[in-house]
């Protein structure tokens, strides 16, 4: 199977209380890093896994009711933090990039889209429609910002239209997959229960590690290793809380399962960058 190259980005922080994201956890407020994925793949070159914050999510919460956004949930972007300038910094200009691969359409995934202009875009139709779907406040109530995708249609193609394939084994409980790629090389997985449409990424790293790109089927990695979700009201508010507890248990079988398996939560401290992988 091809491997990839991949690292993190930290494009930007939230802060929150702990206890919003694990059941029992300290009232103590903490960071929740944004975190990015940048794949290499031999052939096709470079990949993204979701955006990050960006100015554009500063713009795009700078009023009310959006301004609702950062009150619940404090944001901080240092400048050279996002994505497109992390990646200018490394020499990479954004017609580099074969495309972006948006896990759900949350605002602090998709705040870097426009950023990328011209950029394939993947993403599921399902949640592409719910948010089309939903008025301004409705969407603003389960984390969407629709401005951070206006006009983005064009270049979408959707998780729905790709090949159907098995996955692993270890990995069968989370149903069928999709191939990213049509290689085989990179495995589209539903993590249903956060957001609607949510889907995390499988792929083989360069040490020949396997890696899941979980993205917010869980907060943090020892959520999963603990089997510890988010209280029910919060998984209740943003999507459905028995369908995001039953994947939660399924990451933590497969953690159990699979050797070396690296599970990548998308906010966790402990995958903030240090070093590419």
């Amino acid at each position: 199977m091809l491997r990839f190259e991949w690292e993190l980005l930290e494009a930007g922080h939230c802060v929150h209380r702990q206890r919003a994201v694990r059941q029992g956890a300290s009232w103590h407020r903490c960071e929740f890093p944004a975190l990015v994925a940048l794949l290499r793949h031999p052939q096709r070159g470079y990949l993204l896994f979701d955006t990050g914050y960006s100015d554009a999510f500063l713009q795009a919460t700078a009023r009310f009711p959006e301004r609702l956004y950062r009150w619940v949930t404090p944001v901080h972007l240092a400048p050279g933090q996002s994505v497109r300038a992390q990646l200018q910094q490394r020499g990479i200009g954004t017609d580099q990039i074969h495309q972006v691969v948006l896990s759900h359409l949350h605002g602090d995934h998709v705040g870097g889209v426009l950023d990328f202009p011209g950029v394939p875009l993947l993403c599921s139709r399902a949640a592409w429609q719910d948010q089309a779907a939903r008025g301004r406040l409705r969407a603003l109530s389960v984390g969407l910002l629709p401005a951070l995708t206006r006009d983005a249609a064009p270049r979408m193609r959707w998780l729905e239209e790709l090949p159907e394939v098995d996955l692993p084994a270890a990995f069968a409980a989370f149903g069928q997959g999709r191939d990213v790629l049509g290689d085989g090389s990179l495995l589209a997985v539903p993590l249903p229960g956060h957001a609607v449409g949510q889907h995390g990424l499988l792929f083989e790293g360069a040490d020949g590690r396997p890696v899941f790109l979980v993205a917010d089927a869980a907060w943090s990695s020892g959520a999963i290793a603990d089997g510890v979700p988010p209280p029910r009201l919060v998984t209740a508010l943003l999507g459905h809380t028995g369908a995001y507890r039953q994947t939660l248990q399924r990451l933590q079988h497969v953690g159990r399962q699979v050797d070396e398996l690296q599970l990548v939560p998308a906010h966790c401290g402990q995958w903030r960058p240090r070093t590419p992988r």
